[in-house]
């Protein structure tokens, strides 16, 4: 039976429910204007004219002008707002963090204002706590003299926006810059025939600030071919190794050159990241490394061939960490040891450089870092190792006769970047290894592509 009366004076605050009425029972006709109060309406206790209903059920509190409801302390530290309040901040004394609401509802506002005029010097940061702010979930700064800035929660789609703002320029909202750290090895120079080892690909590291829509440019080198002839051929040298690099605006381009190929029987070695080896029979110096030079050096020079003794050994290929050692009469020289980093949140040692070969006796070793060997100890047709594939490692030398005795190819290069996880936005090209390591995650480049910050 449907209700045609309501005496509003008999009604307490907070007797009316969803459960006491059924649906339609109560037409608007019923009611007359003004009768019935929010506090009458309330499930949730006393409210007043500060106080509205939204769509969802739930309240908010505004002012009876509808403006924002400070919280007139002002705040020095970081906090937690509180949903549909302005608050005065002041980083005079240190930036501090704004943590937004864990669990907002649509419509929720948020109002924050420089009250001394410094977040220009100590930024104020906005932490979305979970949610997303702009559509992403990094924090965002506030960094503008006397900046202020009102948001809103829409949905978890874009998360807050910010609306309405004064001092802001084209953007209330900044990008928070971080720091990304880089390691950029380039491809491994090829071994000779009856030659030297080939050298390291260059080893360069770097520390770098970002911003929010930077897109990193990555660059990996190949490794460069052995030797394609004999040890009396025209080809008994290996090829140079190809640079690796990254870059993008507002960075310091980064780029590291080539291993230095290896010479083949009496040939001299050449420049690069690393030096190549020279060629045995050959008492002439191994290729120079850190060519281009570069500070901190990203690579060492080539050892050089023997002439003495009936079976003179070729010189190793130069390391990232150590020169290649000299060949000898009786055996061949080793590959330079390679440099250790832990950037992938364990000690990895890449680009050493490749041992050198000769007709008999004992081959070089590869250096530390790669699997650049050294060329046959016999007189035999055994082609020489390539170096590592994505260490920069150089390429061994080969041995004595005919075609069977080439020299192996330099490792491809790799380029890897450690990111803070908190900041890391998953926009890349080129399909990168992706591992995390304690608050990082960890990109590494066995091929070119790039990243987006």
């Amino acid at each position: 039976m449907a209700i045609s009366k309501i005496k509003t004076a008999s009604i307490t605050d907070d007797a009316i429910t969803s459960a006491k009425i059924a649906t339609g029972a109560v037409s608007v006709t019923d009611v007359a204007d003004g009768t019935l109060t929010l506090a009458k309406l309330s499930a949730t206790g006393t409210k007043d004219a500060t106080t509205f209903l939204r769509g969802d059920n739930t309240f908010a509190t505004v002012t009876a002008d509808g403006t924002a409801d400070w919280d007139t302390t002002v705040k020095t530290t970081g906090f937690t707002a509180t949903a549909n309040k302005g608050f005065f901040c002041n980083t005079t004394s240190a930036a501090f963090t704004v943590t937004l609401p864990a669990s907002p509802s649509a419509g929720d506002e948020i109002i924050i204002l420089d009250y001394a005029g410094t977040f220009d010097t100590n930024a104020l940061t906005i932490n979305p706590n979970g949610n997303k702010i702009e559509g992403a979930t990094s924090n965002l700064q506030l960094t503008g003299d006397r900046e202020g800035a009102r948001l809103v929660y829409i949905d978890t789609t874009q998360g807050w926006l910010a609306y309405s703002g004064i001092n802001e320029g084209t953007d209330a909202l900044s990008p928070v810059p971080y720091s990304i750290d880089f390691l950029v090895i380039a491809g491994g120079g090829g071994g000779g025939t009856l030659g030297g080892g080939g050298g390291a690909g260059g080893y360069r590291t770097s520390t770098q600030t970002v911003t929010g829509g930077t897109v990193i440019t990555v660059t990996v080198g190949d490794g460069g071919a052995g030797s394609a002839g004999a040890y009396n051929s025209g080809s008994r040298n290996g090829s140079v190794g190809s640079n690796s690099s990254i870059s993008g605006s507002g960075l310091t381009t980064i780029t590291s050159a080539g291993g230095g190929l290896a010479g083949g029987y009496q040939n001299t070695g050449g420049n690069g990241g690393s030096g190549g080896g020279t060629g045995s029979s050959n008492n002439s110096a191994g290729g120079l490394g850190n060519t281009p030079n570069t500070s901190p050096s990203q690579g060492n020079n080539g050892g050089a061939g023997s002439t003495s003794g009936p079976y003179a050994g070729g010189g190793g290929g130069g390391g990232a960490g150590a020169v290649g050692v000299n060949g000898t009469g009786p055996a061949a020289g080793n590959g330079g040891d390679g440099t250790s980093s832990s950037i992938t949140g364990s000690s990895v040692t890449r680009a050493g450089g490749g041992g050198a070969g000769l007709n008999q006796g004992a081959p070089g070793t590869a250096g530390s870092g790669g699997a650049g060997g050294g060329g046959p100890g016999t007189i035999n047709d055994t082609a020489a190792t390539a170096g590592t594939e994505n260490t920069g490692s150089g390429g061994g030398g080969g041995g004595y006769v005919s075609t069977g005795g080439l020299g192996g190819a330099g490792g491809k290069g790799v380029v890897i970047l450690s990111i803070p996880t908190a900041s890391y936005s998953s926009t890349t090209t080129g399909s990168p290894t992706v591992t995390t390591s304690g608050s990082n995650t960890i990109l590494q480049f066995n091929g070119s592509g790039s990243y987006t910050t």
